[in-house]
């Protein structure tokens, strides 16, 4: 697939997570370890700002670490579809009330029982700098003949999908 400006490459990108309900996302650690946290995307689609939102707790492990260090990258996974994403770039924290009014859903009162009001809510902002996908479009069985063949061969299989990278 070929898209030609920045709008179509957020719709691209857009189109292969917005039916995957939970990202993880990867930041370093005090130690310099990386960690993963499975967040909610909150988004309904991708802004001009290439952004997408999660909401944390104010004062957990996540929100220091990323209070310190901002680089994050989110991973996305779809096998039904064979589908994945990979994304990068900062977080920030965004103080909207009525952005957090519109991110809003009941699942949320779980974790912030108050409500997109909760003191202890923090909207989490992903500006998204780099991402890069990878499609599969052969049938399973295709897949399975073309890795069975390089296997027997000693050759790399023959491209299974697309690869695309963007920059955002």
């Amino acid at each position: 697939m070929t898209t030609d400006s920045p709008q179509n490459d957020r719709t691209a990108l857009f189109e292969r997570i917005k039916d995957i309900r939970f990202g993880m996302l990867a930041h370093r650690g005090e130690n310099g370890m990386l960690h993963a946290h499975p967040l909610t995307t909150l988004n309904k689609d991708i802004d001009e700002q290439a952004q997408l939102y999660f909401f944390i707790p104010r004062g957990s492990e996540l929100h220091q670490r990323l209070s310190a260090d901002s680089q994050v990258n989110v991973g996305y996974a779809n096998p039904e579809e064979d589908c994945y994403v990979s994304i990068s770039g900062s977080a920030a924290f965004i103080e909207d009330a009525r952005r957090k009014e519109e991110l809003w859903n009941p699942m949320a009162k779980a974790w912030f029982p108050d409500g997109p009001g909760d003191p202890n809510l923090v909207l989490l902002a992903v500006n998204i700098q780099h991402a890069e996908y990878w499609d599969v479009q052969e049938s399973k069985l295709t897949q399975m003949f073309k890795l069975a063949t390089a296997a027997m061969t000693g050759e790399r299989p023959k491209a299974l999908g697309e690869h695309r990278e963007v920059n955002l």
